[in-house]
């Protein structure tokens, strides 16, 4: 079986630095799915509005290299401890396809780009190809007893953020909401701890520059 992208993500990150490392972590994140031409066809979508989210079915298509390893690191555990590649949601591994779920916000059926699907909470970069989407269904795919591994026994760290109000007037109102909890989820690789040094992230076409210190994440101008 070949398969090939039936939609392309439009998201505000320009490269995969700062992209959420999980869907839903960032619920206000704005994205939306446009659809390569043989696919803009409104009856394809007929129905979806009755469904609240979306699985997607995607590449990771920033990562280039060819992944031939069984373990990975996940930057969960620091980045030091392996495991199987099977056993976490890592990048790098051999189809290179992930999985999210989005939380759909509208859906325009008549558009000049053809119908679009907007959603929320993405973990895309910007240009990523969409090989297929699901509705997700409540009773066969929501398990809220399941166990989730080493996910289990480490918390999300947030930081808290300063955003000086020369950068936050750059962006509106939604756009600042979620940049905000882009930032808390700490955009660093999880081995860097280096209070002197100056990040760079695109987002929403504005080079977001911050530092980090003592939990404190401050953007800087």
């Amino acid at each position: 079986m070949q398969i090939e992208p039936i939609a392309y993500f439009r998201s505000p990150f320009a490269t995969k630095f700062g992209v959420p490392k999980q869907s839903g972590l960032v619920d206000c994140l704005q994205g939306t799915i446009e659809f390569v031409p043989q696919y803009r066809n409104a009856d394809a979508l007929r129905g979806i509005d009755e469904f609240d989210y979306l699985w997607l079915v995607w590449e990771f298509s920033a990562n280039k290299h060819a992944a031939n390893s069984p373990v990975v690191r996940p930057p969960l555990l620091g980045g030091n401890v392996r495991m199987g590649v099977f056993a976490t949601r890592s990048p790098f591994r051999p189809n290179r396809l992930g999985l999210s779920s989005v939380r759909i916000a509208n859906v325009e059926l008549d558009t000049t780009r053809g119908p679009l699907i907007h959603v929320l909470g993405a973990d895309l970069m910007d240009g990523t190809p969409i090989y297929d989407i699901k509705p997700y269904v409540a009773y066969a795919d929501c398990h809220p007893d399941a166990r989730s591994g080493f996910v289990d026994k480490h918390a999300i760290r947030r930081l808290m953020v300063i955003i000086p109000q020369t950068v936050s007037s750059k962006f509106n109102d939604s756009e600042l909401e979620a940049l905000r909890k882009v930032l808390e989820l700490d955009p660093r690789p999880q081995y860097h701890d280096d209070p002197k040094k100056v990040y760079g992230m695109m987002y929403a076409g504005i080079d977001v520059k911050f530092c980090v210190a003592d939990g404190v994440l401050t953007v800087v101008d």
